[in-house]
């Protein structure tokens, strides 16, 4: 299995200025619609009521990349040291865009949900550098793979800047827009919670399109079918075992803290659900992962994109059966 993964590693597809761009305008105008569901109302709560916040905050920032530490390192012998560190990126990622969506679809807390990606994603300049660098770091050290890979450092200035451009700004303009034009605001939150469903998925299969463009010609390095077919779908069953992870981590969690079924049902999605997307712009960013040190990193771009289209899938599919549920 080990060396089927490790056929992914010689892939290296790029995103050209222009198809780049157009990724970077899709991810900011996404979180500008989480943006217009956020309001300063929505932190004072979280004050008031802290226990939950606190819980999901803790799952997600520090259980969630432990628990894949853990998996990583269980699963060693079987996963490339590049497929180990994609799923450490996905989970160093804050919370999807698209989980106050399924919260909401699930009858789960949403104020909740929204304080929970609020808070992620405003402090992902800082924190997802930071759990990548820790916990990427801690994998190299346990597994001694310093000679397979390169030497883990992460520009933390590059990527701050990009994160905040791309996360900040758009958070920030999206607040102002819903305080200074809240009846407008009103009229674009159901269609922006759409829209940003739409364009999420559109930013994923561009980037997806581009990493799978690169098993053809010579991107693919003389792969045959067979061996592109059986390694994806091994990528595959480690996105969806990682996937049942962190959703398993949000409900245990939960169900650990007692905290109220309603909010079991948010942070459950709330953490098995990621900025994926995040994950592959830092992926395609040559400032963050330098081509020259990171010239075999296609079991990163795989795990990452696999993630963003199979999160959509397991989420909808839990909030549904949430929904179905009764209150306990």
């Amino acid at each position: 299995m080990k060396e089927q993964l490790k056929l992914l590693d010689s892939l290296t597809p790029d995103l050209g200025s222009g198809e780049m761009l157009i990724v970077n305008i899709i991810l900011a105008l996404v979180m500008f619609g989480v943006a217009l569901g956020i309001k300063l109302e929505t932190f004072k709560d979280v004050f008031r009521r802290p226990k939950s916040i606190i819980v999901g905050i803790l799952m997600q920032w520090v259980a969630l990349p432990a628990v894949t530490l853990c998996v990583v390192l269980a699963l060693n012998s079987v996963i490339t040291p590049m497929v180990a560190l994609g799923m450490i990126l996905v989970a160093s990622c804050p919370g999807g865009n698209i989980s106050n969506f399924m919260s909401s679809y699930a009858k789960g807390n949403i104020e909740l949900s929204v304080s929970m990606t609020a808070i992620t994603t405003a402090f992902a300049p800082l924190v997802t550098p930071l759990n990548f660098w820790l916990y990427g770091t801690l994998y190299c050290n346990i597994t001694d793979l310093t000679k397979d890979i390169p030497t883990l450092v992460i520009p933390f200035g590059d990527m701050f800047e990009q994160i905040m451009l791309l996360l900040g700004l758009p958070i920030v303009a999206g607040m102002l827009f819903a305080h200074l034009f809240p009846n407008a605001t009103k009229r674009l939150m159901k269609p922006a919670q759409v829209l940003s469903i739409i364009l999420f998925m559109g930013m994923v299969v561009v980037s997806f399109t581009k990493v799978v463009t690169a098993l053809g010609g010579d991107g693919s390095g003389g792969l045959t079918v067979e061996q592109i077919v059986t390694s994806l779908i091994m990528a595959f069953g480690m996105v969806v075992l990682h996937n049942l992870c962190a959703l398993s981590t949000g409900y245990g969690g939960a169900t650990l803290f007692k905290l109220p079924a309603l909010d079991r049902r948010s942070m459950t999605i709330e953490v098995g659900i990621q900025n994926s997307g995040l994950g592959l712009i830092l992926l395609f960013n040559t400032a963050i992962f330098d081509p020259t040190d990171w010239a075999n990193n296609g079991g990163m771009l795989f795990i990452t994109a696999l993630w963003g289209v199979w999160h959509i899938i397991s989420g909808l599919s839990v909030a549904s059966i949430f929904r179905r549920s009764k209150v306990a």
